[in-house]
């Protein structure tokens, strides 16, 4: 009984406030006002609004909106592990038999181009012969033509 007076309340003063600004000339404004001036008396005439109070004030309901909330808290951890993983469990899995299959590209191929001085420490590096202090300067020079200088 309260929360219908309360929305009719609502209401009442909503409608008046269009009325102001219907009289200041602002008539798109003040249709607007009042549709929404009206919102309140139609959901306590529907008897959402008893249904809301209700609910609002039943510790079962309370008990569902908690269960709700380890659901949802479930299905956003599950997505932040796939996202991790690389995907659900049906793309893992035809991503493991594509490279099975050789559909996969050679593991060389996939790995970084960082030049001829960084390789991985698992290869024996090959000693190379001590440079000549003359070649020490051809590479700046090279670079040096490269550029017209």
């Amino acid at each position: 009984m309260i929360a219908e007076t309360i929305c009719s309340a609502v209401s009442a003063a909503g409608l008046g406030i269009a009325a102001i600004t219907a009289y200041r000339k602002r008539f798109l404004a003040a249709a607007r006002i009042a549709a929404y001036s009206l919102v309140p008396v139609a959901l306590a005439m529907t008897g959402i609004v008893k249904w809301a109070a209700n609910t609002a004030f039943s510790p079962m309901a309370w008990a569902g909106f908690g269960v709700l909330a380890v659901a949802w808290l479930l299905f956003m951890t599950t997505r932040a592990v796939e996202r991790r993983r690389g995907g659900t469990r049906k793309e893992r899995r035809a991503a493991a038999k594509a490279a099975r299959q050789g559909a996969a590209v050679e593991p060389a191929a996939s790995a970084p181009s960082l030049g001829p001085g960084a390789r991985p420490a698992a290869q024996p590096k090959a000693k190379q012969p001590a440079a000549k202090p003359a070649d020490d300067f051809s590479d700046i020079e090279a670079i040096l033509k490269k550029h017209g200088i």
